[in-house]
Order: structure tokens, then C-alpha cells, then sequence
């Protein structure tokens, strides 16, 4: 008798547990929740109707309760859910935009590529998350260019503000492949001290759905916030706005320099609800065009994890929404948080539609480096809409490959087209483009030669040039763009990789780690060891340490690419 007594309790408990739904348990329970002492009042966070208020919650008698957690009864004793899932097992729901590698091109064939310019570094952080967490990151979630542009370079700075940024080149041997070259683009905007930035009107819009219940979301994104807070001064204004199932105004545009104001705003936020994202970004945008300030910084920062699941959730009506709205001259930067369910796909883009940059947000370390230390950069735009082009000499050269911006490819045509949206710098942002060429003649080449080719009247080409780079951005102050061109050598071509530069050097070992967690199509015999051994030789300053932490994030992605799956 008493086994069967055992089989209807164990029934009984599996039923409960099977009360909760896979998603409710992912958005509703973070990873590790304080315990709420017993008998302690409780308060929860909600926005009804346009207002934002706390409400005690009942105590509670059973001792040792979370403050998340959700109380169920069986519906029925005995009867199980078929779509019952052991709680242990994650759910994991994030959401990447699929990236396809960029193909070899044949110079013949296809001699220009152009694409658009990315600050956003987004991807690297994300990817440390993951690798962090003992798991090798999807590979779309590896952008290789954010990877690349994730590390300052010591470029040269522009000496006026009357052209916004250097252009440097750099030509030698590939690290993973003897017989083709490394071409090294590198572009440095002018720099401004903190003191020196033009006033700025910001407003936060933070998502504080059920969601953003974690550690590693809302409270991650209070603690930044404040960061950010105390580099403002007194001609500077701090708004909140927040979203959930409905959206409220928190803290209206309010001097920077009333600091107990402002942290008391941000001390009250906390998490409940769905997330009606598209309603929150609309508010925003009404709030920053309120306190605008006329060639001032203008700017909506949005922090979520990107779960929207009520409102506006259509994927290309919240990138238009933030393409009509950029119209206005405000910015939009997103900050990522979380896991589980983040949408990366969505904040990267939001940005982009936005006329901003996206970073991630892993710990607090993050966010000092991209709201203080990089302040600057991240707020203040110091040209737009800004295109590379490269005309590849079909005379010598013979193939190309460009590393990274698969979501930034434009038309050919685009190029000459202002009214085609491309990447904003920051002042002080420093941005590094890189292709791996095939010259004619070295062996280097990975395409077949075509039977019916057509030769090609080369008698225009200067047989001195590699390739001719074309630049074009607008000033912040003239919607008409600006064309900047240089011609790249065959004298500028160093044929010892020891003879580089730094830059080069450890720009070339972060994109060879970055094709690695992408499954290393084009990286030969190149490993991680490789890897650490080119970035280790060329680390140079590292005023931060984010140097030495990509040393050791070289170490951990080798160490779990070696761990096999479980049978």
C-alpha cells in the first residue's frame, strides 16, 4: 500500500509544478532571488494608467517565501501536463539576427565594396556573458567587427575639428594564412573632454516588466544609471520613463545637479508586468522632444533585456517607428541586459534605425566603460551617415574578403546617396575595418578561374595602387555629405607581420578569435593558441585592462570549445 501512497504524492507535486508555464518561469523567476524575511512588508512596482506607484503586498506565513515567486494549485490530483518540463532544464529564448559571412569576392568580377561604418560593441560583451556562463556563444551572436571595435586604438588624432577624423592604412602578411594580406583600415575621431561636451538633455527609458526582475537586469541598470548620473552637470537634465504593460513618466527633465532627486527616482524603480515597448519608446521620444536643447546633446538611452510582448511587437514597425522619430535630431543608444530571453537582434538594430550605438551590459565593469570612461563617445556624434568604399585594382590584386559588417553591406550606389542612413562616430570613437586580400601572382587565391572570363582593359589603372579608399560622412552641422579619398600603395605593403604595428597586430588577433567562435571557415591552421600569442606580443598600453581580459577570455573560449557535449 505504501507505494502507491508515494506514486499520488509524487503526482500531486509534479502537477503543481506543471501549473507554471515554461515562460512564465523564465520571465517571472531570476536566477538566484534574495529571500524575503518572514513577516516582512512586501512592495511591488506597477504602472497603472499613466502613474507609477508601490503597493504593499500581503505578508506572507510561510517563512523562506521569494519575493517572485508565484504560488499554484494542482488542477488536479493525478493528472499530469504532457508539456511538463523538469524546472532544472533552461529555457533559453534569445534571439540573434542571422549573420551569413562575408563570401571571397572576385576583384574581376566584383572590384568595389562598401559598406557602412558600426561603433557598436555590443557583440563582444554579450560574448564574454556566454563564455563566461561555460558555453560557447551561438554564432550569430559573434559580430566580428564589434569584437574588433570593442578595443580602443592608438590612430592617429585629427589636429581640427574641421575634418572630424584621421584615416590610417595598413598593409601586410595574414596571421592565419601566409600567401594573402591583411589590409588594415583605422579610422580616429577628435576628441572632447567631459568638461568641454555640449550640454546634454537625456532621458531614460528602462524597462521594468516582469522580465527585468534580476540582478542582472534592473538592478545592473540602476547602478549604471547612477554612474552615468554623476558625470552630468548643472546644464544638463536626467528624465525617466519607464515601461511595462503600461508607461509613465518618472522623473521629469530635472537639473543633473539634484542628485538626491534623481537617485530617489531611480532607488524606486522595480519589475512587474508585461512590456509594451512601442508605447515606451513613443513616450520617450515626446519627453526628449520637451526638454530639447538646440545643438545640444539630445538623447533617449533605452536599458531592457528587449523582451516586447504587448503593444507594438512587430519587429519592422518598431525599427520604423525609431527611423521616423531619429528625424527630430534625437539619438537613440541602447543598453542590453540579461539572458535567457534577450533580444540582441532587436537592440542592435534599434540602434542603428536610431542614429545611436548599442552595447551590453554583462556587470557593472561594462558600464563604467561605456557611460564614463567612454562617455564621450557615446554621446556626443561628431559626423553621420558615414560610408567606406574600397575599389579593389584588378591588376593586382585578385581577391578580397571584408572581416566582419555582414549587416552593414550597402549598394554601390548607396555610397553617393544621402539619403541612405549609414553609422555615426563619436567623438573620440576609433573605428578598424579589416579585408584579407589575395595579390595577384602569390598563390593566395581560393576561387576557380572562370573558363569564359572576359579580359578586362586595364590600361586606366595605375599599376602603383593596391586599391583606392573613398570616405564619405556628413558634419552633424550640413545634411550634404563630405567625400574623402586615398590611394593605398603597393610601397605601403610590410611583409613582415612582426614589423606592424600594435594596432594591426592586435586588431588581427581579436577578428582571427572572432572567425574561431564562428567556426574558423577561412582561419587554416589558426588557433587559439595563435591567438593569444599575436594579441599577448601587441597588448601595448592598456590603460583599463581590457586588454588582459581579452587574454584571458582567449583562454576560457579554448578551454570550453574543449569540453564535449554531454551523450
Amino acid at each position: 500500500m505504501r507505494p502507491k501512497i508515494l506514486t499520488i504524492l509524487l503526482i500531486a507535486h509534479l502537477t503543481a509544478c506543471s501549473s507554471y508555464s515554461v515562460n512564465e518561469v523564465a520571465e517571472q523567476a531570476p536566477p538566484s532571488p534574495e529571500p524575503v524575511a518572514a513577516g516582512a512588508a512586501m512592495e511591488a512596482y506597477a504602472v497603472v494608467d499613466g502613474s507609477v506607484t508601490k503597493k504593499p503586498l500581503p505578508q506572507s506565513k510561510n517563512k523562506g517565501i521569494r519575493s517572485n515567486a508565484k504560488m499554484a494549485m494542482p488542477a488536479a490530483v493525478g493528472m499530469v501536463n504532457p508539456d511538463f518540463r523538469l524546472a532544472a532544464e533552461p529555457v533559453n529564448r534569445e534571439n540573434y539576427a542571422a549573420v551569413t559571412q562575408n563570401a571571397i569576392k572576385n576583384v574581376a568580377q566584383e572590384p568595389v565594396s562598401t559598406f557602412s561604418i558600426d561603433v557598436d560593441t555590443g557583440s563582444y560583451s554579450n560574448v564574454r556573458r556566454i563564455l563566461n556562463s561555460g558555453h560557447l556563444p551561438p554564432t550569430d551572436a559573434v559580430r566580428v567587427e564589434e569584437l574588433i571595435n570593442y578595443f580602443d586604438y592608438d590612430y592617429p588624432v585629427p589636429r581640427s575639428t574641421k575634418q572630424p577624423f584621421t584615416v590610417s592604412t595598413e598593409i601586410a602578411p595574414t596571421p592565419w594564412n601566409s600567401k594573402t594580406k591583411l589590409l588594415h583600415i583605422g579610422i580616429k575621431g577628435y576628441e572632447v573632454a567631459q568638461n568641454k561636451l555640449p550640454p546634454a538633455n537625456l532621458v531614460f527609458l528602462i524597462d521594468v516588466s516582469g522580465s527585468m526582475n534580476s540582478p542582472d537586469k534592473l538592478e545592473l541598470i540602476k547602478a549604471a544609471m547612477k554612474l552615468l548620473c554623476q558625470q552630468m552637470g548643472e546644464r544638463d537634465t536626467i528624465s525617466i520613463v519607464v515601461y511595462a504593460g503600461n508607461t509613465a513618466v518618472l522623473l521629469e527633465p530635472t537639473s543633473a545637479d539634484n542628485i538626491g532627486k534623481i537617485h530617489a527616482a531611480i532607488d524606486s524603480l522595480g519589475a512587474g508586468g508585461s512590456t509594451n515597448g512601442g508605447a515606451g519608446i513613443t513616450l520617450a521620444y515626446n519627453m526628449a522632444q520637451q526638454g530639447f536643447i538646440k545643438n545640444g546633446i539630445n538623447r533617449i538611452i533605452l536599458a531592457t533585456d528587449g523582451d516586447f510582448n504587448v503593444g507594438t511587437v512587430n519587429f519592422q514597425s518598431l525599427l520604423d517607428l525609431v527611423a521616423e522619430k531619429r528625424k527630430s535630431g534625437i539619438g537613440l543608444t541602447t543598453l542590453g541586459v540579461g539572458g535567457g530571453n534577450y533580444n540582441d537582434k532587436l537592440m542592435e538594430q534599434l540602434a542603428d534605425a536610431g542614429n545611436g550605438n548599442h552595447a551590453y551590459l554583462d556587470n557593472l565593469q561594462e558600464a563604467q566603460k561605456v557611460l564614463v570612461d567612454q562617455l564621450s563617445s557615446t554621446l556626443h556624434t561628431i559626423a553621420s551617415d558615414v560610408k567606406i568604399q574600397i575599389e579593389f585594382n584588378p591588376e593586382q590584386v585578385s581577391e578580397y574578403r571584408l572581416i566582419g559588417y555582414e549587416n552593414r553591406l550597402l549598394k554601390r550606389e548607396d555610397f553617393s546617396n544621402d539619403k541612405v542612413d549609414a553609422g555615426e562616430i563619436g567623438a573620440g570613437h576609433s573605428v578598424t575595418a579589416l579585408y584579407e586580400i589575395a595579390l595577384k601572382g602569390e598563390g593566395g587565391e581560393r576561387l576557380e578561374n572562370l573558363r569564359y572570363s572576359t579580359k578586362q582593359d586595364n590600361s586606366s589603372h595605375k599599376g602603383h595602387e593596391l586599391a583606392f579608399l573613398r570616405l564619405r560622412y556628413k558634419p552633424t552641422s550640413d545634411a550634404k555629405s563630405r567625400l574623402l579619398e586615398t590611394p593605398l600603395l603597393k610601397s605601403q605593403i610590410s611583409h613582415r607581420l612582426e614589423k606592424t604595428s600594435e594596432n594591426f597586430r592586435f586588431a588581427a588577433a581579436v577578428a582571427g578569435f572572432g572567425q574561431l567562435l564562428r567556426g574558423g571557415q577561412y582561419t587554416e591552421n589558426f588557433g587559439y593558441d595563435a591567438v593569444k600569442q599575436l594579441a599577448q606580443d601587441a597588448r601595448g598600453e592598456d590603460k583599463f585592462g581590457y586588454r588582459a581580459g581579452f587574454l584571458s577570455l582567449i583562454d576560457l573560449a579554448k578551454s570550453v570549445s574543449a569540453v564535449k557535449p554531454a551523450p
